[in-house]
């Protein structure tokens, strides 16, 4: 059955706009939703009705906004099923993967849930006598929060949930080929009772949402932007906050780097490298980019990795698979032009590439209806290579070999991205070494490059991210602002700095 989904802003439902049909990658010919895609003055209307609604929404007090969003959490979790098999269908992510995802929302909210009681500010010892100094957090105002659609309802909910906690409200703009398992969320936020105008949903492509956005925080109607995406339009967000004076909180692309060392343990790398490489059809931020591995170990490794991938199952999504098919069209039309970055010098270990068809099956799988691929492992991989330094957003992963720990950390930062990262090592002090070279914001040890828990901070550095975080406490710092107070009780004008008592040391004391 399809479903016609439009924005909703203010509690109201806005139908006019453009149509956009999300579909089924496992089966492209299904339509799984009719869209319509609001133009940029729906997106900056969005962020007045969402400034109008936010003052009052801050005046609940913070605990009471803790109970709305562990009713978030209670209400994802009634719902899950549902949800995960909508996120399965509408963007192809393998069942049980969906499933996690949505189980982490409800991580997310249980964590949350209790900052409400935890949102601290300090009292602060003055220099002067009869005067109090306080710290207070107080919200940012209105987040425009954007975000893509490989995660659908997990990664909007690192924004949602501690905005909406700390007295934000929220104009969210999901990917468009994702809207449906978006609409379903902003469904369930609601039901929990968030007042009309707290959150809003706004449906629209790229060129309408950086229109209004840029509408928006010129008319000071919006006071955070957080963006989940490329980091190519990561830059040209950045760069538009930064007109307007504002930090916005960036979440892009990785080329993340798993590091093999040579006591590794190589059963465990290779399930590791599979899981990390493979799963969501390589789809993630966080997703494997290059194996780098030691020259000692690297023909072992590459065997059975080779065979790891050559035995994995690619099928519907709706069953037991390592992965299934690309998110949308745009996706694999994308992923086959990062195919021809394959050069002569490269060795293809994995079996056949490009488009699983009929005349290019995988084992007896056709993948026919679906935007189904091959698997793809590169061995030789040089550091000059584009598949070696650029981000390659699908199932393809190179290998390279390296001699020395410290040549490694070299080749794994080269790229210039900084989200995540990986080492297989059995020896402490390589997995410190490791920690203390890489410019990742996140670190594995004996763990694949992929999988954030929702209490630690989740964000990268460099061409990955401008060093915000999302989860855990460090994300309030992006969704309240500290507010500074002094109390002087004293009835008369003390300056600081100035009116300050003073005690002489004797300095020219000696024993």
């Amino acid at each position: 059955m399809t479903s016609e989904i439009v924005s909703v802003i203010g509690g109201k439902e806005t139908s006019n706009g453009a149509a956009y049909e999300s579909v089924n990658p496992a089966r492209v010919e299904e339509v799984v939703a009719r869209v319509r895609l609001a133009d940029a003055s729906t997106f900056s209307s969005a962020c007045r009705s969402a400034a109008a609604a936010q003052r009052e929404w801050a005046r609940v007090p913070a605990p009471v906004r803790g109970r709305v969003i562990a009713s978030i959490g209670r209400l994802v979790e009634a719902n899950a099923e549902e949800l995960a098999r909508l996120v399965t269908r509408e963007i192809g992510k393998p069942y049980a993967e969906a499933l996690g995802e949505v189980r982490e929302i409800v991580d997310t909210c249980d964590f949350f849930l209790g900052e409400g009681r935890r949102l601290y500010g300090q009292t602060v010892p003055s220099e002067m006598p009869d005067k109090n100094l306080f710290t207070f957090r107080v919200p940012v105002g209105v987040a425009a929060v954007i975000t893509a659609g490989n995660f659908p309802v997990a990664v909007p909910s690192w924004y949602l949930v501690p905005a909406l906690l700390c007295g934000n409200a929220v104009v969210w703009k999901p990917a468009e080929y994702a809207a449906a398992s978006a609409h379903a969320l902003y469904r369930l936020f609601t039901a929990a009772g968030l007042p009309d105008g707290v959150l809003n949903l706004v449906l629209a492509d790229g060129a309408a949402t950086f229109e209004g956005l840029e509408a928006a925080l010129a008319e000071g109607t919006v006071h955070k932007v957080g963006f989940t995406g490329s980091t190519e339009v990561g830059r040209r967000v950045g760069e538009l906050c930064g007109r307007h004076l504002q930090s916005p909180c960036l979440e892009l692309g990785g080329k993340n780097p798993m590091v093999v060392m040579p006591d590794a343990d190589l059963d465990l790398a290779v399930e590791g490298a599979l899981f990390a490489g493979f799963g969501t059809a390589g789809q993630r931020c966080t997703s494997l980019g290059t194996v780098i591995v030691h020259e000692s170990v690297h023909d072992e490794f590459l065997s059975r990795y080779a065979r790891a991938v050559a035995g994995a199952t690619i099928g519907d999504p709706a069953g037991d698979v390592l992965c299934g098919p690309l998110l949308d069209r745009k996706f694999a039309a994308r992923y086959e032009e990062y195919l021809g970055w394959i050069q002569p010098h490269h060795t293809v270990v994995s079996g056949p590439t490009g488009r699983i068809t009929p005349d290019n099956p995988r084992g007896g799988f056709t993948g026919e209806g679906g935007l189904y691929y091959h698997p793809v492992v590169v061995d030789g991989v040089r550091p000059g290579d584009r598949l070696f330094l650029e981000e390659t957003f699908g199932p393809i992963v190179g290998v390279t070999p390296f001699g020395t720990l410290d040549e490694a950390v070299d080749l794994a930062n080269l790229p210039g991205y900084g989200l995540s990262s990986s080492i297989y090592t059995t020896d402490p002090a390589s997995a410190f070494r490791f920690r203390e070279g890489i410019g990742a914001g996140m670190v594995s040890v004996n763990n694949s490059t992929s999988g954030a828990e929702a209490h630690l901070p989740f964000g990268g550095n460099g061409k990955s991210g401008n060093g915000s975080r999302q989860s855990g406490v460090w994300v309030l710092d992006q969704f309240t602002r500290w507010q500074a107070m002094n109390w002087d009780h004293s009835g008369r004008l003390q300056k600081a700095q100035m009116d300050v008592a003073e005690i002489v040391p004797d300095l020219d004391f000696r024993l």
